[in-house]
């Protein structure tokens, strides 16, 4: 029992490791200038001086921008497709959904290396169509286009759940009663989803301006800086720039937090619900005339958003040199042979990922579970403590999590520290990832009845027993589900694998990043193919597991 007590306790520690001390030093880095020195000098001398530099305001402007273009695409987008998707029968529904929710296994790094190959002068797009989109491309509405595409199925699977299961049955009695069509849509139907659909805007948002890819790939050609590749610049150009990346990080979190203020401000008090106790489902409409005109709708956008960038990547990854274009003389899988070759670093960076991928869904499972146990279970004070920092790193953007992690970490007065080493990145990993087992646990755990434990308690099984051996297989197809999608992200993570890898450790992103930088296309194409078809696979096996399908 004495040692259940302290499973809360344990539970705060871990916390403080993995999310809170992180995010100190950065705050700490910010104000004290001379920190990695281990000086507390000149408190807030750094501030100014980096907030007034000519650069700064254009780098927060760029970034408000492209998180809110991409948020209107995604709405735009996402928001038209998911609602005929949730109040109509559309032909073919599930192969739509099925490609839309492709993407997400394709990361968005490596889609603007697609978009790249595709639409750049002498690209597959001009060889096939003689489209040249070079110019566009390589700008603010091409960044914002690649990037719409990426991030638009997180507000359409928000939407079409949401208004599939709410139906269209309200809106039919705001019909008979004399509302028009319109009418009853904007004022019935659309309330019933706007939770849903406010929440996915915020996270296209946030997801936006966390994105570092896509900005470094497209933007830097386009002269377009955001914050994140200005902080991540301030690492890898010399002179290092310690105090002007921990203000610039505090900026980007400061920009992701007031975001998630915003929108519960919006949402608060304007709640809707129905008063039958449940979900009214109705049968889903029939698209009579509209019917053919929405299907060329979603076929147009699963061609641009799937079909496209997974045919540049696979042309790529199959063609012996790009100069040589798409014809069956070029056709090789050279690529793929010397990537798996015997001793080859590809093989080594593909078996870090999947080993980091694995840990990190060990660690947040673990951390994850007991986090949501504490919040909705116990009684103890600190509650909200844990609550709030199992879910800060939801607002945090990757760039600020690995900057945190250097500085704090870094420093010689530590007798034992993961920096330099592999550890480092399951660290960080876990920061950015333990949400969603958070999130998904604890929506479990609210539907489990207290009574149970209580009965396990009852006849003498000891707390913990009771935890392992009820509540725990309870909420494992959530917690299983929750890690399926910790383990997707995990293997393609990017912004915090290079500031973060050791020397000579090589993940899968980082493995494709210095392919493009150094020319080897083709061999950066073959291991997106590879690490894209090992992650589908195992999520298909790990789904059939657990009895849930691959998108629960």
């Amino acid at each position: 029992m004495k040692s259940f007590r302290l499973l809360p306790t344990a539970t705060v520690a871990a916390l403080a490791v993995v999310v809170a001390l992180p995010v100190a030093f950065v705050l700490l880095q910010a104000i004290f200038p001379h920190l990695a020195q281990g000086s507390f000098d000149a408190p807030f001398s750094a501030v100014w001086p980096t907030l007034a530099h000519d650069s700064t305001l254009p780098l927060i402007g760029n970034t408000l921008q492209l998180g809110v273009s991409v948020a209107l695409g995604t709405a735009l987008v996402g928001g038209a497709l998911g609602a005929v998707r949730g109040l109509f029968h559309v032909p073919y529904a599930r192969v739509w959904d099925l490609c839309f929710l492709l993407p997400f296994l394709v990361p968005p790094y490596l889609a603007a290396l697609g978009w790249m190959l595709l639409l750049q002068t002498g690209g597959y797009a001009q060889q096939l169509t003689g489209l040249d989109a070079g110019r566009f491309l390589f700008s603010l509405p091409g960044l914002v286009f690649v990037m719409t595409l990426n991030i638009f199925p997180v507000v359409y699977f928000a939407v079409s759940r949401s208004l599939a299961t709410t139906g269209s049955r309200l809106a039919d009695v705001a019909r008979v009663h004399g509302a028009s069509a319109w009418r009853a849509f904007a004022r019935v139907t659309l309330p019933l989803a706007l939770p849903a659909f406010a929440a996915s805007l915020l996270l296209a948002f946030t997801m936006a301006i966390e994105e570092f890819g896509a900005p470094a790939a497209l933007g830097a050609r386009a002269g377009f800086s955001v914050l994140v590749t200005s902080i991540e610049g301030r690492f890898a150009d010399w002179p290092i720039d310690l105090p002007g990346a921990s203000i610039l990080s505090v900026v980007l979190a400061t920009l992701a937090l007031l975001a998630f203020v915003f929108q519960h401000r919006l949402s608060a008090g304007k709640d809707f619900e129905t008063q039958t106790g449940k979900p009214i489902a109705s049968p889903p409409r029939a698209l009579g005339r509209w019917q053919l005109p929405v299907i060329v709708g979603f076929g147009f956008v699963a061609l641009l958003a799937t079909v496209a960038p997974l045919f540049s990547i696979l042309a790529t990854a199959f063609s012996g040199t790009l100069s040589g274009g798409l014809s069956m003389a070029n056709l090789t899988t050279a690529h793929f042979a010397a990537l798996l070759g015997q001793g080859a670093e590809g093989v080594e960076a593909l078996l870090t990922s999947l080993s980091l991928a694995l840990g990190t869904s060990l660690v947040t499972g673990v951390l994850g579970f007991l986090c949501a146990w504490c919040v909705v279970k116990s009684t103890m004070r600190g509650r909200v403590l844990i609550d709030g920092l199992s879910l800060l790193p939801h607002a945090l953007p990757g760039i600020v999590v690995g900057v945190g992690l250097i500085l704090a970490w870094n420093l010689p007065f530590w007798p034992v520290t993961p920096y330099n080493t592999w550890g480092i990145l399951l660290l960080s990993y876990s920061c950015l990832l333990l949400p969603y087992p958070v999130r998904y646990t604890s929506a479990a755990l609210r539907q489990t009845a207290a009574s149970l434990e209580a009965a396990a308690r009852v006849h003498g099984a000891p707390a913990g027993v009771a935890l392992r051996r009820i509540t725990l297989p309870l909420v494992m197809p959530a917690l299983a589900a929750s890690l399926m999608i910790v383990f997707a992200i995990a293997s393609r993570e990017l912004v915090t694998s290079l500031l973060l890898a050791p020397s000579g450790v090589q993940t899968v992103s980082i493995f494709v990043w210095r392919q493009f930088e150094q020319g080897s296309i083709g061999q950066g194409m073959a291991m997106g193919v590879v690490s894209m078809a090992v992650s589908g696979t195992l999520l298909m096996l790990a789904s059939r597991l657990t009895g849930k399908p691959a998108n629960a």
